[in-house]
């Protein structure tokens, strides 16, 4: 991809998953790559130095204003700029209306929508200050059509589009732009973990492609919509998902 040789990016939630695969692509792509997470990213980034690239892991919680100010800091301290965030940390609480506690709204919620808001209020006075930035967010085909027993999830992910559309509509002129990346039903650990019968009758057969994605399908997505080939592209939502939204 065009423009992402030396471009320093922070990929929260990068330890595994989908944010794993991002950040070894943007690895190959020649960027500098924090992998950002609460769990342990020593791993990620073993391999992302064994691709040739810069990478540090910083334990961060995104729910946490200060924590999230000192990631800022650190990978300003370590590289001097930022280029690209990719907020991509998220967690499931899932549960019917009917059942779903105050508590696993709240935890999924600050997560996944506050975290966001955390992570981006923080790199936004840098890329402000430098007239250039993406910010990226993975959303949900959830969050586009909702889903059984996912009330926190889905309003979640809806927020994040609602979020970058306003971003994009105070801040386009400045040189920042914001997108969102919505994944289908994609082959990452916790999906894997889904019984085959479940998966056949429940899942796949919503996807036209017939399969599941894979975490490298979606971080071609990020990688694009970070480059200069995608300049023009600002507060869409590009959903990433094998069609099962038709």
């Amino acid at each position: 991809m065009r423009g992402l040789k030396d471009k320093v990016v922070i990929i929260t939630g990068a330890a595994s998953g989908i944010g794993k695969a991002t950040a070894l692509r943007f690895a190959e792509e020649g960027a500098h790559v924090v992998v950002a997470d609460y769990a342990d990213g020593a791993a990620a980034v073993e391999e992302i130095k064994a691709r040739g690239a810069q990478s540090v892991y910083l334990k961060v919680n995104v729910t946490n204003q200060e924590n999230v100010q000192a990631m800022v800091d650190k990978t300003i301290e370590t590289f001097g700029k930022i280029d690209v965030l990719i907020n991509n940390a998220g967690i499931t609480k899932d549960a019917m209306m009917k059942k779903m506690t105050k508590d696993a709204w709240d935890a999924v919620i600050s997560v996944n929508l506050t975290g966001v808001f955390n992570c981006t209020s923080a790199v936004l006075p840098h890329m402000l200050e430098q007239k250039s930035g993406v910010v990226l967010t993975t959303s949900s085909v959830v969050g586009l059509y909702g889903n059984l027993g996912q009330t926190n999830y889905a309003a979640s992910k809806w927020g994040v589009i609602g979020m970058t559309k306003s971003w994009v509509k105070e801040m386009a002129k400045t040189g920042l732009r914001f997108n969102c990346v919505a994944p289908g039903f994609v082959a990452t650990d916790m999906v894997k973990k889904i019984p085959e019968q479940v998966l056949q009758e429940k899942i796949l057969v919503k996807v036209p492609a017939g399969r599941l994605g894979e975490p490298e399908e979606i971080a071609a997505a990020f990688a694009f919509l970070a480059s200069d080939d995608a300049k023009f592209i600002n507060g869409t939502v590009l959903s990433v998902d094998g069609a099962c939204t038709l």
